[in-house]
Protein backbone atom coordinates (compact mmCIF):
# COMPACT_ATOMS: atom_id res chain seq x y z
CA UNK A 1 0.00 0.00 0.00
CA UNK A 2 2.32 2.70 1.33
CA UNK A 3 4.95 1.89 -2.13
CA UNK A 4 2.45 2.70 -4.57
CA UNK A 5 1.55 5.90 -2.67
CA UNK A 6 5.08 6.71 -2.31
CA UNK A 7 5.48 5.57 -6.74
CA UNK A 8 2.63 7.84 -7.60
CA UNK A 9 4.28 10.91 -5.92
CA UNK A 10 7.17 10.28 -7.23
CA UNK A 11 6.32 10.13 -10.84
CA UNK A 12 4.37 13.84 -10.45
CA UNK A 13 7.28 15.18 -8.39
CA UNK A 14 9.02 17.80 -9.76
CA UNK A 15 12.92 17.85 -10.07
CA UNK A 16 13.35 21.26 -7.94
CA UNK A 17 11.53 23.34 -5.83
CA UNK A 18 10.45 26.28 -7.69
CA UNK A 19 9.06 29.10 -5.60
CA UNK A 20 7.37 31.06 -8.64
CA UNK A 21 5.46 27.29 -9.49
CA UNK A 22 4.00 26.81 -5.86
CA UNK A 23 3.15 30.82 -5.98
CA UNK A 24 1.03 30.32 -9.41
CA UNK A 25 -0.39 26.63 -8.01
CA UNK A 26 -1.47 28.10 -4.65
CA UNK A 27 -4.59 29.70 -3.14
CA UNK A 28 -5.22 32.54 -3.99
CA UNK A 29 -5.72 33.68 -0.10
CA UNK A 30 -2.00 32.38 0.12
CA UNK A 31 -0.96 34.14 -2.59
CA UNK A 32 -2.47 37.38 -1.15
CA UNK A 33 -0.15 36.51 1.92
CA UNK A 34 2.79 36.49 -0.25
CA UNK A 35 2.18 39.03 -1.97
CA UNK A 36 1.67 41.03 1.13
CA UNK A 37 4.85 39.59 3.03
CA UNK A 38 7.19 40.21 -0.81
CA UNK A 39 6.16 43.57 -0.58
CA UNK A 40 6.75 44.63 3.38
CA UNK A 41 10.43 42.84 2.72
CA UNK A 42 10.71 45.07 -0.42
CA UNK A 43 9.62 47.99 1.58
CA UNK A 44 11.88 47.20 4.70
CA UNK A 45 15.23 46.75 2.59
CA UNK A 46 14.53 50.27 0.85
CA UNK A 47 14.19 51.72 4.68
CA UNK A 48 17.34 50.34 5.60
CA UNK A 49 18.63 51.47 2.46
CA UNK A 50 17.47 55.13 2.98
CA UNK A 51 17.80 55.41 6.62
CA UNK A 52 21.53 53.99 6.08
CA UNK A 53 22.75 56.56 3.53
CA UNK A 54 20.66 59.61 5.28
CA UNK A 55 21.99 58.77 8.91
CA UNK A 56 25.53 58.48 7.29
CA UNK A 57 25.19 61.80 5.49
CA UNK A 58 24.02 63.66 7.99
CA UNK A 59 26.27 62.57 10.53
CA UNK A 60 29.14 63.59 8.12
CA UNK A 61 26.98 67.24 8.08
CA UNK A 62 27.19 67.11 11.56
CA UNK A 63 30.77 66.50 12.24
CA UNK A 64 31.75 68.80 9.51
CA UNK A 65 29.76 71.81 11.27
CA UNK A 66 30.66 71.16 14.66
CA UNK A 67 34.36 71.12 13.42
CA UNK A 68 33.89 74.65 11.89
CA UNK A 69 31.23 75.82 14.55
CA UNK A 70 34.42 75.99 17.57
CA UNK A 71 36.31 77.17 15.50
CA UNK A 72 34.45 79.88 14.40
CA UNK A 73 34.82 83.78 15.90
CA UNK A 74 31.41 85.12 14.91
CA UNK A 75 28.63 82.19 15.77
CA UNK A 76 25.95 84.96 14.06
CA UNK A 77 28.47 85.18 10.29
CA UNK A 78 29.25 81.29 10.68
CA UNK A 79 25.60 80.43 11.08
CA UNK A 80 24.56 81.81 8.31
CA UNK A 81 26.68 80.07 5.98
CA UNK A 82 24.59 77.08 7.04
CA UNK A 83 21.57 75.50 5.70
CA UNK A 84 20.82 74.86 9.34
CA UNK A 85 17.59 72.58 8.42
CA UNK A 86 19.70 70.15 6.91
CA UNK A 87 21.85 70.00 9.48
CA UNK A 88 20.59 69.04 13.17
CA UNK A 89 23.34 70.66 15.30
CA UNK A 90 22.93 74.20 13.70
CA UNK A 91 19.06 73.91 13.84
CA UNK A 92 20.43 73.04 17.94
CA UNK A 93 22.75 76.16 17.59
CA UNK A 94 19.54 77.87 15.99
CA UNK A 95 17.25 77.22 19.30
CA UNK A 96 19.53 77.72 21.71
CA UNK A 97 20.59 81.66 20.03
CA UNK A 98 16.61 82.29 19.65
CA UNK A 99 16.45 81.71 23.19
CA UNK A 100 19.29 83.35 23.95
CA UNK A 101 18.19 86.77 22.81
CA UNK A 102 15.04 86.39 24.32
CA UNK A 103 16.22 85.96 27.76
CA UNK A 104 18.68 88.57 27.47
CA UNK A 105 17.04 91.25 26.05
CA UNK A 106 15.38 92.79 28.84
CA UNK A 107 17.62 94.97 31.55
CA UNK A 108 17.19 92.12 34.26
CA UNK A 109 18.51 88.80 33.47
CA UNK A 110 17.21 85.98 35.33
CA UNK A 111 20.57 83.65 35.15
CA UNK A 112 18.85 80.85 36.49
CA UNK A 113 15.63 80.92 33.96
CA UNK A 114 17.55 81.64 31.36
CA UNK A 115 20.38 78.67 31.85
CA UNK A 116 16.72 76.30 32.16
CA UNK A 117 14.84 77.73 29.33
CA UNK A 118 18.50 77.41 26.86
CA UNK A 119 18.47 73.57 28.32
CA UNK A 120 14.97 72.82 27.41
CA UNK A 121 15.01 74.30 24.23
CA UNK A 122 18.11 72.50 22.73
CA UNK A 123 16.87 69.12 24.24
CA UNK A 124 13.60 69.54 22.70
CA UNK A 125 15.23 70.55 19.35
CA UNK A 126 17.44 67.26 19.80
CA UNK A 127 14.60 65.33 20.72
CA UNK A 128 12.17 66.58 17.20
CA UNK A 129 15.69 65.91 14.94
CA UNK A 130 16.05 62.43 16.15
CA UNK A 131 12.03 61.29 16.10
CA UNK A 132 12.06 62.68 12.62
CA UNK A 133 15.16 60.22 11.41
CA UNK A 134 13.61 57.57 13.20
CA UNK A 135 10.13 58.10 11.72
CA UNK A 136 10.11 54.91 9.50
CA UNK A 137 12.08 52.76 11.83
CA UNK A 138 8.15 51.40 13.79
CA UNK A 139 7.14 50.20 10.44
CA UNK A 140 11.20 47.41 10.90
CA UNK A 141 9.80 46.84 14.49
CA UNK A 142 6.29 45.63 12.84
CA UNK A 143 7.40 43.67 10.16
CA UNK A 144 10.09 41.93 12.26
CA UNK A 145 6.90 41.13 14.65
CA UNK A 146 3.95 40.81 12.79
CA UNK A 147 5.71 38.93 9.58
CA UNK A 148 6.29 35.35 10.89
CA UNK A 149 2.30 35.16 12.15
CA UNK A 150 1.02 36.52 8.87
CA UNK A 151 3.29 33.72 7.30
CA UNK A 152 1.75 31.48 9.99
CA UNK A 153 -1.64 32.37 8.74
CA UNK A 154 -0.93 31.75 5.19
CA UNK A 155 0.55 28.08 6.26
CA UNK A 156 -2.37 27.22 8.06
CA UNK A 157 -4.46 28.37 5.41
CA UNK A 158 -2.66 26.11 2.96
CA UNK A 159 -2.92 23.13 4.96
CA UNK A 160 -6.45 23.39 5.16
CA UNK A 161 -7.14 24.08 1.59
CA UNK A 162 -4.92 20.83 1.29
CA UNK A 163 -6.93 18.65 3.60
CA UNK A 164 -10.16 19.85 1.80
CA UNK A 165 -8.66 18.76 -1.92
CA UNK A 166 -8.13 15.77 0.01
CA UNK A 167 -11.86 15.23 1.24
CA UNK A 168 -13.30 16.19 -1.91
CA UNK A 169 -10.95 14.07 -4.20
CA UNK A 170 -11.20 11.12 -1.41
CA UNK A 171 -7.60 10.44 -2.08
CA UNK A 172 -5.04 10.93 0.56
CA UNK A 173 -1.83 10.31 -1.46
CA UNK A 174 1.45 12.26 -1.16
CA UNK A 175 0.72 13.84 -5.04
CA UNK A 176 -2.51 15.15 -3.38
CA UNK A 177 -1.26 16.77 -0.17
CA UNK A 178 2.38 17.35 -0.83
CA UNK A 179 1.56 20.44 -3.50
CA UNK A 180 -0.41 22.14 -1.23
CA UNK A 181 1.40 21.53 2.06
CA UNK A 182 4.84 22.86 -0.27
CA UNK A 183 2.65 25.90 -0.95
CA UNK A 184 1.28 26.89 2.52
CA UNK A 185 4.98 26.17 3.88
CA UNK A 186 6.57 28.75 1.11
CA UNK A 187 4.22 31.53 3.06
CA UNK A 188 6.16 30.56 6.75
CA UNK A 189 9.39 30.93 4.54
CA UNK A 190 8.56 34.17 2.94
CA UNK A 191 6.99 35.46 6.39
CA UNK A 192 10.68 34.31 7.86
CA UNK A 193 12.53 35.87 5.22
CA UNK A 194 10.51 39.55 5.49
CA UNK A 195 11.00 39.38 9.47
CA UNK A 196 14.45 38.60 10.37
CA UNK A 197 16.25 41.17 8.53
CA UNK A 198 13.67 43.65 9.69
CA UNK A 199 14.79 42.66 13.51
CA UNK A 200 18.18 42.57 12.36
CA UNK A 201 18.10 45.97 10.69
CA UNK A 202 15.71 48.01 13.33
CA UNK A 203 18.37 46.56 16.76
CA UNK A 204 21.43 47.92 14.50
CA UNK A 205 20.12 51.19 13.51
CA UNK A 206 18.53 51.75 16.72
CA UNK A 207 21.93 51.32 18.22
CA UNK A 208 23.46 53.74 15.66
CA UNK A 209 20.15 56.26 16.11
CA UNK A 210 20.95 56.34 20.13
CA UNK A 211 24.72 57.04 19.43
CA UNK A 212 23.59 60.09 17.29
CA UNK A 213 21.30 61.28 19.70
CA UNK A 214 23.99 60.88 22.48
CA UNK A 215 26.62 63.13 20.26
CA UNK A 216 23.99 65.61 19.13
CA UNK A 217 23.11 65.82 23.47
CA UNK A 218 26.67 65.84 24.31
CA UNK A 219 27.33 69.04 21.62
CA UNK A 220 24.10 70.47 23.48
CA UNK A 221 25.62 70.12 26.83
CA UNK A 222 29.04 71.65 25.68
CA UNK A 223 27.27 74.40 24.45
CA UNK A 224 24.91 75.06 27.13
CA UNK A 225 28.14 75.25 29.39
CA UNK A 226 29.82 77.94 26.90
CA UNK A 227 26.52 79.86 27.11
CA UNK A 228 26.26 79.56 31.32
CA UNK A 229 29.58 81.30 31.35
CA UNK A 230 28.18 83.97 29.43
CA UNK A 231 25.38 84.79 31.34
CA UNK A 232 27.45 84.64 35.03
CA UNK A 233 29.78 87.78 32.84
Amino acid sequence: MILPMLAEAALGAPTQLNPWDLFWHADVVVKAVLIGLVGASVWTWAIIIGFSVRLRLIGGRCRTYEAGFWSARDIDAFQKEQDVEAIPTARVVAAALTEWRRSTAGKTIDREGARQRLASAMDSTVTEATDQLAARLGFLATVGSVAPFVGLFGTVWGVMDSFFRIGAQQNSSLAVVAPGISEALLATAIGLAAAIPAVVAYNRLSVRLNAFETGLFRFADRFHATLSRELEQ
